[in-house]
């Protein structure tokens, strides 16, 4: 009996009988995304570098700045993708070690961040030359390469993220955890930002909306992009579970799509002011704008229907993706047009110093009213209260549906601390907190002690933990799973010591304000919001890690924690004290910049700061006392009730 012939399998690569060629609509819209690239580069000319002040530095210059910008995203897509998918589409194994399609996913991604590091690299000499108006090839000599690196920013930030994209390379190359993808796939994420944070959005009037808008923008479209690379090779090799990956893309895909439609709108109504849509950066935005119109409307309805009907789920899969990965690399390309083309906003020449430094202007005095009605509110920051606040909402309303109580008290301590956190960074305080250094340290106790500690009073992790249901046996791991991982791994257990807590939030005053540190981050938003984030973080770790009412990696003992409290009293008595004895004003030379049209006396402001930090911090840290003498009194409480129990039972066996 002779061997049957081998079946044709018409399908591409291995993908699934009767599947449609996704690798040519791939293609497609790659070649229609250089395409578009090239010809936005090459058709407008010399006019930007002429309206900037600096020589047109040549055709190939510029197209490489471009087309490796191209590059660049595509790879760092290819990387967050790969790395979303193994850690949240695919069934770890016993022991936490990922499963082969995780591994699969991760060998991916680990290929493209090597990718992605290569592409930051050469970013970082072509950006510089193209920065500076020269020729790329006048500056491939070190020394002229490492003058420009020096005097610009944006070629620090390509290497920057060149670094990371390279660790990111070697760390996927090495990694079989599930947990650590985790890790990852946040560092992926973190790597994106660089360039986006220092390139155009980040200067002139607006810059702290229009920077922080376009971060959520990049790494919303590069999660999508690169989750949709990730489910199209998952399709192909007809991995497991394609009803859970595709019902999970299908619910990322149209979170993504409404963080772009946002977070695009913010920033383009920021870049470009009223009048100027019909000019070329603004027609830009209004075909990207139809583009990702077109991308929802067309393909959300869609992937219900494939999630919910589709007897071959992968045939459906790869039909949809290839048409939608078409778009969304058209989409890219206009991306890369833009990228060259430079806002109508950046050539504002009428942007005061304090539109320059902080993104608006503040012409009136910080008076209670002004604290209380000038409201900014924070892209990043503000978000996060509204969004933890409403979660928390729905979290407890899930538990009552299924018959369970939540304390009060602890709903109303995580709403408390959600204001908290919008007031210090959305607020009159949060707006003037960069202007004056009282209010400054205002918002700082609102972010470092009083906010945390609500927050952590709350519960969070407790709620979540009762709310959330379990993966099913065979499953991807879900968002109850995703937090244990994060809250048991070594590294929580690690930040989570109290002394380590401790040394983080003491450590950071001391080495902030008497230094010239805080003058070097206030001078930029991204560093000014790294501050913030390392505040709240610090504060979080030591409320979670102290108070203990939370689920927490360690057990502390309470004498532990009480003398950990105790300790931190003088600690931050003994900041104000520093403050208050300075001889001259921090950040001096960054405050007489702002060059407002009201004044305060700077000495007089640093000790208004100085007081309010040093009293206002001993309110949280009574509170903190107060906790955790309750707890002590109800452990001994307990003990005694143990010790009666015990005691009645010797009795009971002795008379028996």
């Amino acid at each position: 009996m002779s061997d049957p012939a081998p079946t044709s399998n018409r399908a591409e690569d291995g993908a699934p009988p009767g599947a449609p060629g996704v690798g040519r609509w791939g293609l497609a819209g790659a070649a229609l995304a250089v395409a578009v690239t090239v010809a936005l580069v090459l058709g407008a000319g010399s006019d930007v570098y002429a309206v900037l002040g600096y020589p047109d530095p040549g055709a190939p210059t510029k197209l490489g700045v471009n087309l490796l910008r191209l590059v660049f995203d595509l790879a760092g897509a290819g990387c967050l993708g790969g790395l979303v998918f193994a850690a949240l589409f695919t069934v770890p194994q016993r022991g936490g070690m990922i499963s082969p399609d995780g591994y699969a996913a991760l060998r991916t991604a680990g290929t493209a961040a090597w990718l992605w590091g290569a592409a930051g690299l050469l970013l970082s000499v072509f950006d510089a030359a193209d920065s500076a108006g020269q020729s790329v090839t006048d500056n491939l000599t070190p020394g002229g390469w490492l003058g420009l690196l020096e005097a610009l920013d944006v070629p620090k930030a390509w290497l920057l993220s060149a670094s990371l994209a390279l660790v990111l390379g070697i760390a996927c190359r090495s990694t079989l955890r599930w947990r650590t993808t985790l890790v990852l796939t946040a560092l992926a994420g973190l790597t994106l930002l660089p360039p986006v944070l220092v390139g155009h959005a980040a200067t002139n009037g607006g810059h702290d909306f229009a920077s922080d808008g376009m971060a959520f923008h990049v790494v919303a479209a590069a999660l999508w992009l690169g989750t949709l690379f990730a489910v199209i090779a998952h399709a192909r090799r007809r991995g497991p579970n394609p009803e859970i990956v595709a019902r999970r893309y299908r619910r990322l895909a149209a979170a993504c799509w409404g963080v772009l439609a946002i977070s695009g709108v913010i920033s383009s109504v920021v870049l470009v002011p009223p009048g100027r849509w019909l000019g070329e950066y603004g027609s830009l935005v209004l075909y990207k704008v139809g583009l990702l119109l077109l991308v929802g409307l067309v393909s959300v309805p869609l992937r219900r229907r494939i999630t919910r009907s589709a007897p071959d789920r992968y045939r459906g899969m790869l039909r949809l993706a290839g048409a939608e990965l078409a778009l969304l690399l058209v989409t890219m390309g206009i991306s890369m047009g833009m990228a060259h083309v430079p806002p109508p906003n950046l050539l504002d020449r009428d942007a005061t110093a304090s539109d320059l430094l902080i993104g608006y202007d503040l012409p009136d005095f910080p008076s209670a009213w002004q604290l209380a009605t000038q409201w900014r509110f924070d892209l990043l920051f503000g978000t996060a209260a509204v969004v933890l606040a409403v979660l928390y909402a729905l979290g407890v309303r899930r538990l009552r549906a299924h018959g369970q109580r939540w304390p009060v008290g602890r709903t109303a301590s995580w709403l408390a601390g959600c204001l908290a956190l919008l007031v210090a960074t959305s607020s009159g305080v949060g707006s003037y907190a960069p202007v004056t250094f009282g209010v400054h340290m205002t918002a700082h106790l609102l972010l470092n002690m009083l906010g945390p500690a609500l927050l952590v009073l709350g519960t969070p992790v407790n709620l979540c933990l009762r709310a959330l249901p379990r993966a099913g046996r065979g499953e991807p791991y879900g968002p109850r799973e995703w937090l244990l991982g994060v809250v048991d791994s070594p590294v929580a257990r690690w930040l989570s010591h109290p002394v380590l807590a401790s040394s983080l939030l003491v450590g950071s005053l001391y080495a902030l304000y008497p230094t010239g540190l805080f003058q070097l981050v206030m001078q930029e938003h991204w560093a000014h919001t790294i501050m913030n984030v390392y505040f709240l973080g610090s504060g979080w770790l030591w409320f979670w890690s102290v108070l203990g009412v939370d689920r927490t990696p360690r057990r502390v003992p309470q004498l532990a924690r009480l003398g950990v409290t105790l300790g931190m009293m003088p600690a931050l008595a003994f900041f104000g004290v520093l403050v208050l004895s300075m001889s001259e004003p921090i950040a001096e030379n960054y405050y007489r910049t702002l060059d407002l049209s009201w004044s305060v006396d700077l000495m007089t402001a640093q000790q208004a700061g100085a007081l309010i930090g040093w009293l206002g911090g001993e309110v949280p840290m009574l509170l903190v006392l107060i906790v955790l003498l309750r707890q002590w009194h109800r452990e001994e409480g307990d003990d005694d009730d143990a010790d009666y129990e015990g005691m009645f039972a010797r009795l009971e066996s002795t008379r028996s």
